[in-house]
């Protein structure tokens, strides 16, 4: 019987990503639901190419309705989530309480309201599958070499390319523009990504992400810049031992795993040529980079900070996009809004919201004192 797939995105690279894969395997899938926020020439070639699927553009009127109800109605058996930002907390919800399982792109879901989302997910007997090459690599390393067993690993290390301004100086970081920024060395993604990426603030965030689906403290997630892109995730096991995930940069083999999972299929995708491969490693540079730091700090003070760091965060990049402030200015905004108190619970959905809000809102009042 063929898998019923949802995919929340699905005019953005994952979406386009894993459409890839499904047509690359039309006999294993079927495609249910194409949502995507307001690409509307997009989606009508897609309703042409996957007839069979309900198609929903959020960003029109009543969208927002129609992507809950048509997630609640379309008996989905994974639901890939490729949504950007806090945007995609309330749909990976919806897919929850539906039912379906959720191959997860969209980080935030995790980073606003882990205890919330796995709370749910453990009550609908709900299997939350990574999609993020690091998470991903980080899920299937578990699966392959502790037995699924979290409790053996002594520490996870993300990868990370470090973006186009890594050997910058923070007197150049000053003068570098949203253009510069979207210039990313290996990974072709959506704005908001690619400037996360520029600044480590991704990084942050899947330090955060790791830490909930992994069940680990952030001083045991080690962060290592690698501009290859080749090793996507390592863990070290309490022996000693480092297991690596290597492939080329390329979002479909995440996707492909996840939609697979448990099983281990063939894929036809270009693999590693090792004999001309270099690979480098480094430490970050949290001076220059100081969103890790950030995160680092509101992982470990839990609670409603994650979902402050990832609002603030938002916000400023937004403004950054907008040329309203500096590159530089996108970690001091962010680190101004989580000097507030944030103490709180983030166990229900109305109090991961109203903290976004809030969140958005002080994150804003920066931005205008910049401006």
């Amino acid at each position: 019987m063929k898998k019923r797939i949802s995919i929340l995105g699905a005019t953005g690279s994952i979406g386009k990503s894993s459409l890839d894969v499904i047509s690359r395997n039309r006999d294993e899938f079927d495609v249910v639901l194409l949502a995507a926020r307001s690409s509307r020439q997009e989606m009508e070639k897609l309703k042409n190419l996957w007839p069979g699927a309900v198609c929903v553009l959020t960003g029109e009127e009543g969208g927002k309705e129609k992507l809950f109800a048509a997630i609640g109605s379309v008996n989905a058996d994974i639901t890939i989530n490729g949504i950007s930002g806090a945007a995609g907390l309330e749909p990976s919800l919806a897919a929850i309480e539906a039912g379906s399982d959720l191959a997860l792109a969209n980080k935030e879901t995790v980073v606003m309201a882990a205890p919330l989302v796995f709370r749910i997910a453990k009550e609908k007997n709900i299997k939350i599958i990574p999609v993020d090459s690091e998470h991903s690599a980080i899920f299937h390393l578990i699966q392959a070499h502790a037995g699924g067993e979290k409790d053996v690993l002594s520490e996870i290390i993300l990868t990370a390319s470090g973006g186009p301004f890594r050997k910058m100086n923070l007197a150049d970081l000053k003068k570098v523009t949203a253009k510069d920024a979207l210039a990313h060395p290996t990974w072709k993604m959506g704005p908001k990504i690619t400037i996360d990426s520029a600044s480590m603030a991704n990084k942050g965030l899947e330090i955060i992400e790791a830490c909930a689906l992994f069940d680990m403290p952030q001083e045991k997630i080690n962060v290592v810049i690698h501009p290859q892109s080749i090793v996507h995730s390592m863990v070290k096991l309490r022996n000693g031992a480092v297991y690596a995930q290597l492939s080329k940069p390329d979002m479909r083999n995440p996707i492909h795993d996840a939609l697979f999972w448990p099983k281990t299929v063939s894929a036809n995708f270009d693999t590693i040529n090792f004999d001309s491969l270099t690979l480098e490693f480094e430490k970050p540079d949290t001076e220059k980079f100081p969103m890790l730091k950030l995160a680092r700090e509101s992982a470990s003070l839990g609670g409603l900070y994650p979902c402050v760091y990832n609002a603030a965060n938002e916000e400023a990049v937004t403004a950054f996009l907008e040329n309203k402030i500096g590159f530089l200015e996108i970690s001091g905004i962010t680190k101004n809004v989580l000097d507030e108190n944030w103490d709180g619970k983030c166990g229900e959905k109305e109090a991961v919201l109203n903290a976004d809000e809030l969140a958005r809102k002080k994150a804003i009042f920066y931005i205008n004192k910049n401006i």
